[in-house]
C-alpha cells in the first residue's frame, strides 16, 4: 500500500512554529491550490489544503516562506477525529515529509535592490 501525496501551491498565510507540551516544533499551513479545469461559470476553482510540517522542515519554512509563496510538498494523507459542537468528524491534512521553496513575492523595493533571484532551497 502507498500514502504520497505531491502539492504545489501558495501559502494562505505566513507559517508559525509553535513547540508541543513534549517539545517538539509543529507548523499548520495551508495551501492555496487552483484545479487545473473550468468550473460550469468558467472560472478555476482553488482547493485549501491543510498541511502539517514538524520540526526541522516547520523551523526552516516558517524562517524562508512568508504569506503568497509557492511551495512544493511531499508527503502523506492523515486523516483526525475532531469534536466540533458534539458531532465527531474527519479531518483530512497531509504531513509533510519534504519541503521545496519554489520562489517568493518580491516587494519593489527587493528588486529594485538588485535581489531578483528566485530560492530553490530543498528541506
Amino acid at each position: 500500500m502507498l500514502n504520497q501525496t505531491v502539492i504545489v501551491g501558495r501559502l494562505v498565510r505566513d507559517p508559525e512554529v509553535i513547540e508541543t507540551d513534549n517539545g517538539k516544533k509543529v507548523a499548520d499551513i495551508k495551501l492555496a491550490v487552483p484545479r487545473s479545469y473550468k468550473n460550469a461559470e468558467g472560472d478555476y476553482d482553488t482547493d485549501f489544503i491543510t498541511c502539517v510540517l514538524w520540526n526541522g522542515v516547520a523551523e526552516n519554512t516558517a524562517e524562508y516562506c512568508k504569506k503568497g509563496d509557492l511551495i512544493g510538498i511531499k508527503g502523506r494523507i492523515q486523516t483526525n477525529k475532531i469534536e466540533e459542537n458534539g458531532v465527531t468528524k474527519d479531518v483530512m491534512e497531509v504531513v509533510a515529509e519534504k519541503v521545496t521553496f519554489l520562489s517568493s513575492k518580491k516587494t519593489k523595493d527587493e528588486v529594485e535592490d538588485g535581489i531578483d533571484e528566485e530560492p530553490n532551497i530543498e528541506i
